[in-house]
C-alpha cells in the first residue's frame, strides 16, 4: 500500500488557497503571450508575481537533482515538460505550456496551461484542445471507489482516439506540503486497477499528448523533455481534490471560472 496522505479539512483549506493562487498567477501571465516575448522574462514575471504579488514561493526553482534553474517551467512547441525558461523569442505560430507551484503557508497549488502565441495553425489548436479534453476525461472519473486506472483509462482514451500518442514516462501525483507525494498518477491503463481514491486525497492530473509517437528524450541539462521526433506535444494539469461525493478542482481559472 502506498502512503498516500488524506488531508484533513484545515490542510483542504490551505490547498484550496495555493491551488487559487497557481490558477490565479497561470491567468496573470496569459497577458504577456505574444510573439516577441522571451521564456526568461516569462519566468521573470512569475516569479515576481508569487513572491511580491502573492506572497509566496516558487517550488520549481532549485527543485531536484539538477537544481532546477528557473521558477516555472516553458516547454515549447516539441518540449514536452520541464522547459527550462530562456532568452530565445517566442514566435507567431508557437505553442507554449507553462507549469506553475506556488509555496503557500507550507502547501503547494501546481497547475499548467497551454498557451497560443500569435495565431496558431488549426493542427496545434486541435492537439491543445484535445489534450484539455484528455484531462477533464480524467478528472471526470474522480470520486470515492473509483481507481487510479479509471483515471489513465479516461485521459488515453481520448487522446488515442483523436489519432495522438500518450506520454508515459512522466505522470501526475500526490500533493501538499510535498511537490510531489503519493500516488503517482498515470496517464494511461486499464479501469477498475490500481489504488482506490478516497476523500481527502489531492493529486494532479496532467496528461502529456504527443501529436507523433508517444517516445522522448531528455536534453543534456537533465530537464528538458522533447518528442523524439520533433512532433508538437501539448499539456495541461490541474489538482484535484477527492470530496466526499465526487471530486472538487483546486486550480480553476479565478478569472474564468472555467477548469
Amino acid at each position: 500500500m502506498m502512503a498516500v496522505i488524506i488531508k484533513n479539512a484545515e490542510e483542504i483549506a490551505a490547498m484550496r488557497v495555493a491551488g487559487r493562487l497557481a490558477a490565479e498567477a497561470l491567468d496573470y501571465i496569459g497577458q504577456f503571450i505574444k510573439p516577441g516575448i522571451t521564456t526568461n522574462e516569462i519566468d521573470r514575471l512569475i516569479h515576481d508575481y508569487h513572491i511580491n504579488v502573492q506572497g509566496g514561493y516558487p517550488a520549481p526553482l532549485g527543485y531536484g537533482n539538477p537544481p532546477f534553474p528557473k521558477s516555472c517551467c516553458t516547454s515549447v512547441n516539441h518540449v514536452i515538460c520541464h522547459g527550462i525558461p530562456d532568452d530565445k523569442p517566442l514566435k507567431n505560430g508557437d505553442i507554449l505550456n507553462i507549469d506553475v507551484t506556488i509555496i503557500k503557508d507550507g502547501f503547494h497549488g501546481d497547475s499548467s496551461r497551454m498557451y497560443a502565441v500569435g495565431e496558431i495553425s488549426p493542427q496545434a489548436r486541435r492537439l491543445i484542445n484535445i489534450t484539455h479534453q484528455s484531462m477533464m476525461a480524467g478528472i471526470s472519473v474522480v470520486k470515492p471507489g473509483a481507481t487510479l486506472g479509471d483515471i489513465g483509462y479516461a485521459c488515453q482514451q481520448v487522446a488515442e482516439n483523436a489519432g495522438y500518442s500518450m506520454v508515459q514516462e512522466f505522470c501526475g501525483h500526490g500533493v501538499g506540503r510535498g511537490f510531489h507525494e503519493e500516488p503517482q498518477v498515470l496517464h494511461y491503463g486499464r479501469r477498475n486497477t490500481g489504488l482506490k481514491l478516497q476523500p481527502g486525497m489531492i493529486f494532479t492530473i496532467e496528461p502529456m499528448v504527443n501529436q507523433g509517437k508517444r517516445h522522448l528524450r531528455i536534453l543534456n541539462d537533465g530537464w528538458t523533455v522533447v518528442t523524439k521526433d520533433h512532433k508538437l506535444s501539448a499539456q495541461w494539469e490541474h489538482e484535484v481534490l477527492v470530496t466526499e461525493d465526487g471530486h472538487e478542482i483546486l486550480t480553476v481559472s479565478p478569472a474564468t471560472g472555467k477548469p
